[in-house]
């Protein structure tokens, strides 16, 4: 399970654990975000956390529960995902998007999952494997020039447009990396 499965962390940790074997839901804002996840990034399938009950979903889509969930965002969907954790589930801690604006960072109401399902959550952090970094770089060269691994990108034009464009990685208004065009290259 991938939350913000549509944005440009989300989309390459999906296909990474693709990659690996594994069956990847990802949950994104909207149908073209969702459409986007399965259809472009290659997961097996996306829920779209707007749509209304998500438990109801991840019961739907993961009816054994959630072996790993990789989370981008924090906040009520940690807490839904928690929920439908399976026994000896792992949870990596990567952001929190839901609340960078606020500043506000509720812990997990649905914690004691952890406890029942014996259940490991650990925030996660590439710096900390930056002596791994030729290696990680080079895989991800190797699965893109394979077509294992492909990335999207939405590019807002001219440097006026950066404010926006910061503001839209808030908002979902992106599809993979967010960019900022401030000018053609010079050949």
């Amino acid at each position: 399970m991938v939350s913000a499965a549509a944005g440009a962390t989300g989309s390459v940790a999906g296909q990474i654990a693709k990659i690996a074997g594994a069956r990847v839901v990802g949950i994104a804002g909207g149908p073209d975000k969702c459409r986007a996840v399965v259809e472009d990034f290659g997961f097996d399938a996306c829920l779209d956390y707007r749509q209304g009950d998500l438990p109801a979903a991840l019961k739907q889509q993961c009816p054994r529960g959630v072996d790993v969930y990789f989370d981008n965002v924090g906040g009520p969907i940690l807490d839904a995902v928690l929920g439908r954790l399976a026994p000896k589930a792992r949870v990596v801690l990567c952001g929190v998007i839901s609340s960078y604006l606020t500043g506000e960072h509720p812990g997990p109401a649905n914690y004691v999952n952890l406890l029942s399902k014996t259940a490991l959550m650990q925030g996660f952090n590439a710096l900390d494997q930056w002596s791994r970094f030729d290696e990680a770089f080079a895989a991800l060269r190797q699965w893109e020039a394979d077509g294992r691994l492909v990335h999207r990108e939405t590019v807002m034009e001219g440097i006026e447009s950066c404010v926006d464009a910061l503001n839209g990685l808030f908002t979902g208004a992106n599809i993979g990396k967010m960019l900022v065009k401030i000018s053609e290259p010079s050949g």
